[in-house]
């Protein structure tokens, strides 16, 4: 379970945030500058909060009345970001390792034969980041998360940058990802994506915690279409 007690001043904007995440998907819902991200980047470690405690599954990853503060790479979260950020120079495979590799895990050719045929990327291997559609380059950047072995998974608008058509193509990747083991934090202002994808709403306004609780706390008035 991931619990986030943080605060944060960022110019005249204040993320004041706190709220429990259990295992299986737990989306942050709000409009477009509510602060999600913001609490993302805190959980990730790229942005320290002012004040607060952050833990994951047991583990402190921050804690200001203490001073102790974990370093992004040894917090052993995967982040997706809206653009993947795949590295141009290497190929899909090597892009697939590089965390793995970056954290000196063994390679594990069940789990990577399992993720690859989950998001259909075999196939990619020999391409650059250059040469796929928007979709494939979530999806390469969706494996490179998992083969890194993380405690916690972190999607920030993983649709955001995509048009209607690639957006259709990898929504069902998404989906199969709730059969994982690992629980994850998916960012999205768009209330029919994360009533088909999430178990737990966090809904956020203003950098604030409004409401928690199932799918069914987004009502007809946050109804927007996916696509």
């Amino acid at each position: 379970m991931l619990i986030v007690d943080v605060e944060k001043q960022l110019g005249e904007f204040k993320v004041d945030a706190r709220f429990e995440a259990p295992d299986g998907v737990t989306a942050l819902f709000g409009p477009s500058g509510s602060g999600k991200t913001s609490i993302v980047n805190m959980v990730a470690g790229l942005l320290a909060p002012d004040r607060g405690r952050i833990s994951c599954n047991g583990t402190l990853l921050f804690d200001s009345a203490g001073g102790f503060g974990l370093p992004p790479h040894r917090r052993h979260i995967g982040y997706v970001f809206q653009d993947g950020r795949l590295f141009p120079h290497m190929t899909v495979a090597q892009n697939l390792d590089y965390g793995r590799r970056m954290y000196r895990l063994p390679r594990d050719e069940a789990a990577r034969a399992r993720i690859v045929e989950m998001l259909d990327i075999g196939r990619l291997f020999d391409r650059r980041p250059g040469k796929l559609s928007g979709g494939e380059r979530q999806r390469v950047a969706i494996g490179r998360a998992l083969l890194m072995g993380p405690q916690l998974l972190l999607l920030d608008e993983p649709l955001a940058s995509l048009d209607a058509p690639r957006k259709r193509e990898i929504f069902p990747y998404l989906l199969r990802l709730r059969g994982e083991a690992v629980p994850m934090i998916y960012v999205s202002h768009h209330a029919a994506e994360v009533k088909r994808i999430a178990t737990t709403v966090v809904r956020i306004e203003s950098g604030r915690v409004i409401g928690v609780g199932g799918p069914e706390i987004i009502d007809t008035a946050d109804a927007d279409a996916l696509y």
